[in-house]
C-alpha cells in the first residue's frame, strides 16, 4: 500500500482497547516530521509499547515502508484484546510485527537489551487514583496514578536499557506529567531531548518528546557526578580538621 499511515478505516476495535485518538495522531504526526531522519537513521530494531488498536506501530511500518527492507517490527500490551486488534490492524495494512502479550517488557529484557533503534510510546498518562494503574480492560490505556507518572516512571528505565547506543524514544505526555521533570531525569542517564509535536485539545495539552543518547549529555553527568564526589570529600576533609579523633580513626580504617 502506498500510504505513509494507516488508514482509520481499516483499524480493527474491540470495546477494551482504546481507538485512535489526539493523542496517537500526535504521536504519528512526530513521526511524519522526522521521517526523513527515521529514514537516513535506518532501524533495525522498531519497537512500540502499549500498541492499543495498532494505529501507531502500523503507521510506522508505512512510513519506512520498503525503503528500509529487513526491519523487524515488535509490538507489546497488557491487554490481550489490544494484541488481537493490532494484529488485525496490521494485516489489513498488509505490514508485519511480532505482538506479545506483557507488561511493557517484561520477559524481553535480555533479548532485546541494547537492541532497539526506534521505540515509541503512548502511555498510561492521565492522572487517576493509584488504584486505577494497571486495571484490566480499556481503562489500563489511560490511568496513569498520580500525576500521570506511574507507568511513565518503569517505562523510562526499561526504555534505557533496551535503546541502543543510537536509539531514539518518542513519548506521548501530558503537561500535568511535568515533562520538564521528565526530560531531566533522563538527561541524569545521558539523553538529550526535544518536544517534535506539541498540542492543545479542550481536554489536555500534549508533548511528543523526542529522546536520544547523547555524549554531551553523557559529559556533563559525570561532570555532575564528579564535581558532588569532590565537594563531598572537601567536607570530609573539614571535618576531619576539625576533629582531630575522626582524623585518627580515619587513618585506622585506611591502613585496616
Amino acid at each position: 500500500m502506498s500510504f505513509r499511515v494507516a488508514q482509520i478505516r481499516l483499524v480493527s476495535s474491540h470495546p477494551e482497547v482504546y481507538e485512535p485518538c489526539d493523542d496517537s495522531f500526535a504521536l504519528v504526526d512526530a513521526l511524519l516530521a522526522d521521517r526523513t531522519k527515521l529514514l537516513e537513521h535506518n532501524p533495525r530494531i522498531c519497537m512500540e509499547v502499549g500498541c492499543g488498536s495498532g494505529y501507531v506501530i502500523t503507521s510506522l511500518a508505512l512510513m519506512l515502508g520498503h525503503q528500509i527492507p529487513g526491519v523487524y517490527y515488535i509490538a507489546t500490551d497488557l491487554n490481550p484484546h489490544a494484541v488481537r486488534v493490532t494484529y488485525e490492524t496490521l494485516e489489513a495494512h498488509n505490514v508485519h510485527a511480532e505482538l506479545i502479550v506483557t507488561d511493557i517488557a517484561s520477559g524481553l529484557e535480555k533479548r532485546l537489551e541494547g537492541m532497539v533503534d526506534v521505540m515509541v510510546v503512548n502511555p498510561p498518562y492521565v492522572p487517576t487514583p493509584e488504584d486505577e494503574v494497571g486495571c484490566e480492560g480499556i481503562a489500563s490505556a489511560w490511568a496513569g496514578g498520580e500525576n500521570g507518572r506511574k507507568v511513565i516512571d518503569r517505562i523510562l528505565p526499561i526504555a534505557d536499557k533496551l535503546l541502543s547506543d543510537r536509539g531514539w524514544l518518542y513519548m506521548v505526555t501530558l503537561t500535568e506529567n511535568d515533562p520538564s521533570q521528565i526530560c531531566r531525569q533522563m538527561r541524569m542517564k545521558g539523553y538529550a531531548s526535544r518536544i517534535v509535536v506539541q498540542r492543545s485539545t479542550e481536554e489536555e495539552s500534549l508533548q511528543i518528546i523526542k529522546f536520544w543518547r547523547d555524549s554531551d549529555s553523557q559529559l556533563d553527568t559525570k561532570k555532575t557526578l564528579t564535581t558532588s564526589k569532590t565537594f563531598t570529600e572537601r567536607v570530609m576533609d573539614s571535618l576531619v580538621s576539625q576533629f582531630p579523633q575522626l582524623s585518627s580513626w580515619r587513618n585506622v580504617s585506611s591502613n585496616s
